[in-house]
């Protein structure tokens, strides 16, 4: 646990969009490259170093598809140079089977990209493939960062670690403090059971929540030694159950809170050094 007395430097990453909501939730959810690029740029100048994007087809719904990832890439990279780092998401929504999920992957080979370890590795026997993917990614210098639903799956991944199957002693992931649901609205004390005194622990750990308190739960997980992640993607209420304006309000309100307890935001190049695998 980080000495709560010490300067901490935290990474805010932004979730724009997901593969969910869509124009019908807020208006500002961006879609389309060009509406990503202009969100990324809002949000670099509201404290983000990071945007963690999906795309979409045109009716809206969810996709992984090689050329809209690398038009999104290209798109923001013009608006915000290397000022961000931009992570791909590989998550299937119950739509792609994990040999495609890898496949984008590989072909896009992004700068960095998160995988839901009960997406790709459901099983023992998924795990052989999870493995030769993070093989690739280290190889490949993609910046990986595994999602956890629950303290069980960083059990599990830990083990992994200590079996040889992760080429890293260590590697950045990310806690989910809740579920993809209308009604669900996070606490600051989900993230507890995922600190638990004999859970595994990573040296690079973030954190997305759902709902109006996802400030406070990001900001609890910003003084205990983590980063934060929000965004659209997972909550579109202010602190104060107002409907945000934008994602960039959704992080200009986490870096008020961040900064406001003590915290220093991290730029992307910092924020690249502590998603590099140890």
């Amino acid at each position: 646990m980080t000495d709560l007395l010490s300067p901490r430097e935290v990474a805010i990453a932004v979730a724009p969009n997901g593969g969910r909501r869509t124009k019908v939730d807020h208006s500002a959810v961006p879609l389309t490259a060009a509406e990503l690029a202009r969100t990324a740029a809002e949000c670099l100048y509201a404290g983000a170093s990071m945007i963690h994007i999906h795309v979409r087809k045109p009716d809206g719904s969810h996709l992984l598809d090689v050329e809209a990832y690398r038009q999104a890439i290209a798109a923001i990279r013009a608006e915000v140079g290397d000022r961000l780092v931009v992570q791909i998401t590989t998550e299937a929504l119950g739509v792609y089977a994990p040999v495609e999920q890898i496949a984008v992957l590989k072909t896009v080979r992004p700068e960095a990209a998160s995988l839901a370890l009960r997406e790709l590795a459901p099983d023992d026997a998924a795990e052989p493939a999870f493995a030769e993917a993070l093989s690739w990614m280290k190889q490949e210098n993609v910046l990986p960062q595994i999602i956890l639903y629950n303290p069980g799956e960083a059990v599990r991944l830990a083990a992994m670690i200590q079996r040889g199957l992760v080429p890293w002693s260590d590697i950045p992931v990310l806690y989910v403090l809740g579920r993809y649901t209308v009604s669900q609205t996070s606490q600051p004390t989900d993230l507890l059971p995922f600190l638990a005194p004999d859970m595994p622990r990573f040296s690079s750990w973030s954190v997305c929540a759902f709902g109006r308190y996802e400030a406070a739960c990001v900001t609890a997980a910003a003084l205990l030694g983590g980063h934060v992640r929000v965004g659209f993607e997972n909550n579109l209420l202010l602190p104060d159950g107002s409907l945000a304006s934008s994602n960039a309000a959704l992080v200009e309100a986490v870096a008020t809170a961040a900064t406001g307890v003590g915290c220093a935001l991290c730029d992307a190049s910092r924020a690249r050094e502590l998603l590099t695998c140890l």
